[in-house]
């Protein structure tokens, strides 16, 4: 027992001189590198330029073939374009939702300047991230100039917000609301259902005259005149754009609303049990996505074969809550740079708007600067087509 507590005894004795400079270590090691530091996962670097890859849907019918970036196959003016006379008393007007944000929060756009990080070069102009924003903006407005020129373009923003854009048909539409980045598609769902009360205050100017709209985001490429949607198909009151994704087939990115009293009532209470379902169910995805998962389950719970239909490029009809519902295929009517490199299978000949998601949003620059250049729509379409595969930084 006497052994036992001596060597305890030294044990105890002993135990901070071990401890010790296995505490020590690790600032003796810090003293020694003080420059080590911790390595960092390297991403792929995005492209800060066009990049040419193989054209998607050479050799099939009715799509767009290219040879380098000139259109081999397309008429100067497409048939689509031939039946679009709604007429001196019927218009198309957009409608779309812009706020500028600088980082998390909404900015003064009088100190556009300030913000001068990250700036990316597009042709010969530098953009920072908010005139990355307006420039988007102006080139959403050309295209639309371009194919529709009589078309009216309403902007829903922030009262306070004062954009700096001055062109002909352009109006801002100044509406209170949370403009904020996590309530964003949740807000633009209540605006789409602001504006379309305003339209019905309008009863004299619709006895007069029809004005059609079109709900749209602005990193669109109108290169059409959609006017035909609203003559070729009579009897819709609102329409929307749909693919082949089981849990996102539909967005409110592209909504067109007949301009009758009717047209507009009717798409109103649509939205409204659109918004009841995304604030009762999926409030979460009130940033992003919440639109698409509520308007997929408004449109399946009054019709069920739509998910059937949603599986073929090809328009279709139904009836939801007295409204008649026009659906119309992504690939012409909403067509994106990388679904044209995959279900698409290419880009349809007959497309009417090319959609530039996330980082694809260079390339809608790019876009408008050659056809600026070149005035050849068709050619413009194979660059799109060739150069939709790669993430770019933007």
């Amino acid at each position: 027992m006497a052994i036992c507590r001596g060597l305890r005894t030294r044990f105890i004795v002993l135990l901070p001189l071990i401890v010790l400079p296995l505490l020590l270590l690790p600032v003796f090691e810090l003293h020694h590198k003080p420059n080590q530091k911790v390595q960092k996962t390297n991403f792929p670097k995005k492209s800060d330029q066009l990049v040419l890859g193989p054209s998607a849907g050479q050799g099939l019918p009715n799509r767009l073939q290219c040879q380098g970036i000139k259109a081999m196959n397309m008429n100067k003016i497409r048939p689509s374009c031939l039946q679009n006379d709604l007429g001196k008393m019927q218009n198309v007007s957009f409608v779309s939702m812009f706020i500028v944000y600088n980082g998390s929060h909404r900015m003064e756009l009088g100190s556009i300047r300030e913000n001068m990080d990250s700036n990316v070069i597009v042709g010969n102009t530098s953009y920072n991230k908010v005139e990355r924003s307006i420039a988007i903006l102006k080139t959403f407005i050309n295209f639309i100039q371009v194919s529709m020129p009589r078309s009216t373009i309403f902007l829903l923003t922030d009262p306070a917000t004062v954009l700096p854009i001055d062109r002909k048909n352009v109006t801002l539409f100044p509406i209170l609301g949370d403009y904020s980045r996590g309530q964003l598609m949740l807000q633009r769902i209540r605006f789409y259902i602001n504006f379309l009360e305003s339209r019905l205050q309008l009863k004299y100017e619709m006895q007069n005259s029809v004005n059609h709209y079109i709900f749209s985001d602005s990193d669109v490429a109108i290169i059409d005149d959609l006017g035909h949607l609203f003559q070729n198909y009579p009897d819709f009151h609102l329409a929307l754009t749909f693919r082949n994704n089981k849990d996102q087939p539909l967005n409110s990115g592209f909504i067109a609303v007949r301009g009758t009293h009717d047209g507009i009532q009717k798409t109103k209470i649509f939205l409204e049990e659109v918004l009841e379902v995304y604030s009762s169910k999926y409030i979460k995805a009130s940033r992003m996505l919440g639109d698409q998962f509520a308007l997929a389950w408004v449109v399946r719970s009054h019709l069920p074969f739509a998910a059937e239909h949603f599986q073929k490029p090809e328009t279709f009809s139904g009836q939801i809550n007295g409204a008649s519902v026009l659906f119309l295929p992504c690939a012409i009517y909403n067509w994106t740079p990388p679904e044209g490199a995959g279900q698409f299978h290419g880009m349809p000949l007959d497309v009417q708007v090319l959609h530039f998601k996330g980082s694809r949003k260079r390339l809608m620059l790019e876009s408008w600067n050659y056809y600026n250049k070149t005035l050849s729509m068709p050619n413009m379409m194979c660059l799109i087509l060739r150069s939709g595969r790669t993430k770019y930084d933007f």
